[in-house]
């Protein structure tokens, strides 16, 4: 382990020295999901200020998110990043220096006084672009400016990059990705660099190559765009559990699958599909970005995000993605191995989720030794959703029963004794 994060800490000092640069990233940032806040799923692309002065996409907004990130408990749990979504730039770049321009209405004082506030707040910041002629809802992308732009971010004091795939030959990503990972590396400023690389090619039937990902990202948006709903909730849900066995070994500390935003606290969650959305990105081990009114959540969804007990589950840093075990009677069994190991034996984290949409909470049981849980002293068993309250101490060959609410879930860890 510390040769791990020696070895990442000395890729960052060089890069941070700007003495050397390669064609991998070798950033040594994301060793554990990265956390944060996004515009886009809750704001999208509104740009009349005049209309909607506390939503619309402005220096205003990313300020107060800050405000609330630095000020009630997120930023003590771990959320770190800001980071503006499409729809911030005006629609030309600079006639002579061809650089991107913030739209001067929305964002005043530009994108390095904005950055500069982020960071004012102990907070790192992040911005959108495109590998494509347009972004996603028409503003100047990055194609045939890709050098230029990477020196853009960096000059702004950027800290997180996120680059979507939009008006763009999808059989350029494998390049075009790459390369601009390697024009990221050479500014000298430590980057998280966040692909769509594979969205797109996932979508058109194609095998996207994981391992080159692996190599220049660090995340990947795996599937479609989240939508404020538990119908999109579980659709992706199952597309990470159907193609677990050919993206769950590319994750690690570095580079990362990334099932999108978490949407608790917006319009489409109950309380117990928030639960679920919170538990499932902790054993799959995805980016934690929230995508919400911070200023206005409900305190019981803020709870959810910021229960330090799944959240510790989500940055365990042995950085093993979880996997769905079983699915049956519409109730999912997902599983990941994280800290503490006892006598060489790790703990889990369990969750059980009902794709049930109504009736009553439905009675699972299964004997440990199922789950491959073995260790011969057996297991203490903590309920995470409810301050790691003491459940049961159980053996490997004894039952363990739990009762799922429709469209909830039960969240458990489980250290070996």
């Amino acid at each position: 382990m510390w040769c791990r994060i020696l070895t990442a800490s000395l890729a960052l000092l060089l890069v941070q020295e700007n003495t050397f640069f390669s064609d991998a990233l070798n950033n040594g940032l994301a060793l554990t999901p990265p956390m944060g806040w996004m515009s886009w799923q809750r704001f999208r692309c509104i740009i009349d200020c005049d209309s909607y002065p506390d939503e619309c996409i402005s220096e205003k907004l990313f300020k107060t998110a800050a405000d609330v990130i630095a000020s009630e408990g997120y930023k003590d749990v771990g959320y770190e990043y800001v980071i503006i979504d499409d729809c911030w730039l005006e629609f030309q770049r600079d006639n002579i220096t061809k650089e991107l321009v913030p739209d001067r209405k929305r964002f005043p004082n530009g994108i390095k006084a904005l950055a500069d506030y982020v960071h004012s707040k102990g907070l790192k910041f992040g911005i959108y672009e495109n590998y494509g002629t347009k972004t996603c809802e028409g503003y100047p992308g990055m194609i045939d400016h890709l050098e230029l732009d990477a020196q853009t971010f960096a000059k702004w004091d950027v800290d997180y990059i996120k680059v979507d795939g939009c008006y763009a030959d999808y059989r350029d990503y494998d390049t075009g990705y790459p390369e601009f990972g390697r024009l990221l590396n050479k500014t000298g400023r430590p980057m998280v660099y966040s692909c769509s690389w594979p969205v797109y090619q996932e979508i058109k039937g194609l095998t996207p190559n994981y391992e080159a990902m692996k190599e220049h990202c660090n995340l990947w948006r795996n599937w479609k765009d989240i939508q404020d709903s538990y119908e999109s909730l579980r659709n992706i849900t199952e597309y990470f559990a159907v193609n677990q066995s050919r993206i769950q070994p590319h994750a690690g500390p570095g580079h990362w699958n990334d099932a999108d935003m978490l949407l608790i606290g917006n319009y489409g969650l109950s309380i117990d599909q928030s639960k679920t959305q919170m538990a499932i990105w902790a054993v799959i081990a995805s980016p934690l970005i929230m995508s919400n009114d911070l200023k206005n959540i409900r305190p019981e969804f803020k709870e959810i995000l910021l229960n330090k007990e799944v959240i510790a589950v989500n940055q365990d840093e042995l950085g093993i993605q979880g996997l769905r075990k079983r699915f049956d009677d519409k109730i999912e069994t997902w599983i990941r191995p994280i800290k503490p190991i006892v006598n060489g034996e790790h703990s889990y984290a369990i969750a059980w989720s009902s794709k049930r949409i109504d009736g009553a909470p439905f009675r699972v049981s299964a004997k440990l030794e199922s789950l491959e849980l073995n260790n011969a002293n057996g297991y203490h068993v903590t309920d995470l959703f409810d301050k790691n309250r003491f459940v049961v101490d159980v053996l490997p060959q004894q039952n363990i029963t739990v009762r799922v609410n429709p469209s909830g879930v039960v969240f458990y860890k489980f250290t070996p004794k």
